[in-house]
């Protein structure tokens, strides 16, 4: 397989439609954070022919039109690998000389356990703790998203306690609710929609994961940070359902 190697990251082919930049086979918020911020500088600077990008753990999945690609003036090389290799080796040269401002960090709320998180005392007792002790380490972390997946909007979070690592249930639930917030391994993940699921569910928030209305549809992205604040059932249903829970205030 034809690959490309710079300083940062190194590219191969995903498809005729698409290459991918591997920044390292490690999961980790440094890797996260070239990622990002490689991101954000190709959506300023995109290439005659760029589509979208997918970021993931450890990888950028760069979309293009390949028509596009190989009739432009601006790219060189004999083939839409190399045209886009060539330039997104330029681009990292750039990066080095850029200021991208840090994504900011935005609050989660979350109504744990109960109705809404009726994992959470299984989680507490299979680590020795009260359900107020899991609560506490989990809504006192800051989380990263590393990326966005399985369905639209869905957020995989990273920085989670190692203490609240836990399992996925040994049978899914045919429906987790939009909105439930869960555990699965060491991550947290919140879920976008209705959807079957096996994540031990410790809470919900309000908020809307995925609004297909919204300019920008699922609420986070890649290379966010996120903080949890637990919230009463009553703050709860003043959010909840309201158009208004696209943001917490």
């Amino acid at each position: 397989m034809q690959t490309y190697t710079v300083n940062d990251f190194t590219i191969y082919p995903l498809s005729e439609y698409a290459v991918t930049l591997e920044f390292s086979h490690e999961i980790n918020a440094d890797i996260l954070q070239l990622i990002s911020k490689f991101n954000t500088l190709l959506h300023r600077k995109p290439f005659d022919g760029f589509c979208t990008t997918v970021p993931a753990y450890a990888t950028l999945s760069v979309f293009f039109d390949p028509l596009e690609v190989i009739q432009s003036p601006h790219l060189r090389g004999i083939n839409c690998f190399e045209r886009i290799s060539s330039y997104l080796s330029r681009l990292e040269d750039e990066e080095k000389n850029q200021i991208i401002t840090e994504n900011g960090t935005m609050t989660i709320p979350i109504c744990y356990g109960g109705k809404f998180g009726p994992d959470l005392d299984e989680v507490a007792r299979l680590h020795g703790m009260t359900a107020n002790e899991v609560i506490h380490l989990h809504s006192t972390a800051i989380y990263h998203v590393y990326l966005i997946g399985f369905t639209p909007g869905f957020a995989y979070l990273g920085g989670m306690p190692g203490q609240l690592a836990t399992p996925r249930k040994s049978f899914p639930r045919s429906v987790v609710p939009a909105g439930s917030v869960g555990i699965a391994g060491k991550q947290t993940g919140i879920y976008s929609l209705d959807t079957p699921g096996g994540w031990q569910i410790i809470g919900r928030t309000p908020l809307h994961l995925f609004n297909p209305n919204r300019a920008q549809p699922a609420l986070l992205k890649a290379g966010d940070k996120v903080v949890f604040k637990a919230m009463e059932y009553d703050r709860f249903e003043h959010y909840n359902g309201s158009k208004d829970a696209d943001t917490y205030h």
